[in-house]
Parts: structure tokens; sequence; C-alpha cells
């Protein structure tokens, strides 16, 4: 076998091994969401509701959490008496 036909069985070997690659990457789930439109706005729209849920659900969990903090400060006495108005007006607010 001359040097020509070595090249030659590499250069096809690597284009099969190339070839199978390439079906793996299709086959994978972000090009198969990616091809079709319909796909990907779907996934997009869950995307978006759920980042906005976690950001609502978030933001509510960390205002509670500060004004709860906040209507402990009694003892200082302008952030106490702020603080206890805020508390006042959720309170007023949830019932």
């Amino acid at each position: 076998m001359n040097e020509a036909e070595q090249t030659q069985q590499a250069l096809t070997r690597e284009t099969a091994a190339l070839r199978q690659e390439v079906e793996r990457f299709n086959a994978h789930r972000f090009v198969r969401v990616q091809n079709s439109l319909w796909r990907s706005v779907g996934f997009q729209f869950l995307r978006g509701l759920a980042f906005g849920l976690g950001t609502v659900v978030g933001a509510s969990i960390l205002v509670s959490a500060i004004a709860f903090s906040l209507s402990q400060i009694d003892f200082i006495p302008i952030i106490g008496d702020w603080a206890g108005e805020i508390a006042r007006q959720i309170e007023a607010e949830a019932e």
C-alpha cells in the first residue's frame, strides 16, 4: 500500500467519523428544539413564565423578610417608627 492509498483511507475514516459526529449533534435535544419555530417559541414562553414566577416569589419573600426584620427594630427611634408604620400598612393591606 502506497502513501496515497494510506492518505485516502485516513481521509475516508475521518469523513465517516465526522459524519457520525454531525448525526449525533443533529440528534441533540437543543438542536431539535431550535430546528422548529413553534418548539423554540414554546420553550422560550415556558422559560419566561418560570423566570417571571421565580422573580415574583423571590421578591415577595425578600420584601416580607426585610419588612419583618425592620418591624423588629423598635429601639432605634427613627427607623423603628418608620418600620412600624410599614408593618402596619402591610397588615392593613393583608386584611
